[in-house]
């Protein structure tokens, strides 16, 4: 196991989750669960009805304080394929039912039970795996200092990077040294000012995403290199993740001192 997933990077000091955040991400992950359920159970069916192999995939990443977990998605690829542990819009190693699940997103709805399991939040830092984590100690040290999040400031300027990696020759060098280095500044300057309300707000602009991509796409505006349009997340799961973050929100600051 390399040194930063089996130590604390950097040394950071143990940080759980502040209560007010584990309420929040709990109270929304739990109202979202009904729906989740149900589309869940007919893309598990997909899958398997897809190709050979399981349902879900662990993908092992590096979370609070560089501790690893398995972050669980849907399987995408087919089983037993080897390659980069990048993969790109057009990745042949791709099944048919998987690349439509990858490109809307829907592949990382089983990371609610990473969320209710308090391996994530429901907004943070994109957990990244060790290879990438080791390369940039420092800068991860502070970044570890909080929970990874199933969406967040890098994840919505820089979700659409499976198109920009389809560009390049050598992905794993591109990634690392071009985009890592800017989510990774996104990333430090979340850490600073993080709180309940940029939460919620970093939900409502995920929800709008797929409302987003639509009209510039109807307008015909082209993604730059370096400012991709963010993917879209599952819409309909995102919509009642922010409807309910707007009940919580408003029930807490009604029952706040004036």
């Amino acid at each position: 196991m390399s040194r930063v997933s089996a130590e604390r990077v950097g040394g950071v000091a143990p940080v759980g989750i502040p209560l007010p955040l584990r309420i929040f991400d709990v109270a929304i992950a739990l109202a979202a669960l009904p729906i989740a359920i149900v589309m869940g159970s007919v893309f598990a069916l997909a899958v398997l009805l897809d190709s050979p192999g399981p349902v879900f995939y662990r993908s092992r990443r590096i979370g609070r304080e560089g501790r690893p977990f398995d972050m669980l998605k849907f399987r995408t690829m087919r089983r037993d394929v080897t390659g980069p542990s990048l993969s790109t819009r057009d990745d042949v190693r791709y099944t048919p039912v998987g690349r439509w699940l990858s490109a809307k997103r829907f592949d990382e709805l089983p990371q609610l039970w990473n969320v209710l399991r308090g391996d994530m939040r429901l907004v943070g830092p994109r957990p990244e795996v060790g290879e990438f984590v080791e390369h940039y100690p420092e800068e991860y040290a502070r970044i570890l200092s909080v929970p990874p999040g199933l969406t967040g400031p890098a994840q919505l300027a820089y979700a659409d990077e499976g198109r920009m990696l389809a560009e390049v020759d050598d992905r794993i060098h591109f990634y690392r040294h071009e985009i890592l280095p800017l989510k990774i500044e996104i990333d430090l300057a979340y850490v600073e000012r993080h709180g309940l309300r940029g939460d919620l707000l970093f939900l409502v602009r995920t929800a709008l995403l797929p409302l987003t991509r639509f009209v510039l796409r109807a307008r015909g505006l082209a993604v730059r290199r370096r400012a991709p349009l963010p993917a879209a997340v599952p819409s309909s799961l995102a919509l009642l993740a922010a409807a309910a973050a707007f009940v919580v929100m408003f029930t807490v600051t009604a029952r706040a001192p004036a």
